[in-house]
């Protein structure tokens, strides 16, 4: 089969992809400072050069990009040499020239695309499993206070519109501040524990909890 007209695509992309690779490169190798032209950002807030840091960043990803694309072209070529241009590179059958047409660099027949997703997550998301994940009160070994409660004591303080001020509280199962179930009804003098005489029982929530056996 004749891929004279597809070989020449790949030429075309190829020196448009190079010309690219060239300004891009002077443009990465250039410092902030020139590229913005500040003198120094020691007086400037991170803030006001956020944009520039974002525009730098996309920049990069798209240099990336256009290498990856020249790799794929440079071994397209290649192909040409060897004469195994327009073979599929995993089953060995003939790529379809509609495929070849509009995706000249392609290794594969559609059918062998590799689609599977990696699962490479970020790092971050192993301490990103929510309140619940930090949640210790049916645990024994574990009285600290948690993130729910940290969320919790925060929420009381919602002020925002259209919220319920309670839609995020569920305190009636919980001893917040305690380590043992008595002392949620427990109390005593000022002077502190001097005997059991000295005990007073609070008739609240937690004593009833107690009583009930939750």
């Amino acid at each position: 089969m004749d891929y004279s007209r597809i070989k020449q695509q790949l030429l075309e992309r190829k020196a448009k992809v190079e010309q690219r690779l060239e300004e891009n490169f002077e443009n990465e190798h250039m410092s902030m400072m020139d590229s913005t032209g500040e003198l120094s950002y020691y007086d400037n807030h991170p803030a006001d050069t956020a944009t520039t840091m974002f525009e730098r960043g996309k920049d990069m990803a798209l240099h990336e990009q256009l290498e990856r694309e020249h790799e794929e072209i440079e071994h397209a070529l290649a192909k040409f040499e060897t004469g195994v241009f327009g073979i599929c590179e995993v089953t060995g059958k003939e790529i379809p020239y509609e495929r070849l047409e509009a995706s000249p660099a392609a290794r594969t027949v559609v059918e062998a695309v590799d689609n599977r997703i990696t699962d490479d997550r970020p790092s971050e998301e192993d301490v990103l499993g929510g309140f619940r994940k930090y949640n210790f009160d049916n645990r024994d070994d574990e009285t600290q206070f948690d993130a729910e409660d940290s969320y919790q004591s925060v929420a009381e303080f919602n002020e925002l519109p259209m919220v319920f001020e309670d839609s995020s509280l569920d305190e009636s199962g919980e001893l917040i501040g305690y380590v043992e179930e008595i002392e949620g009804f427990l109390s005593t003098g000022i002077d502190g524990y001097t005997g059991d005489d000295n005990v007073e029982f609070q008739r609240n929530v937690h004593y009833d909890q107690y009583l009930n056996g939750k």
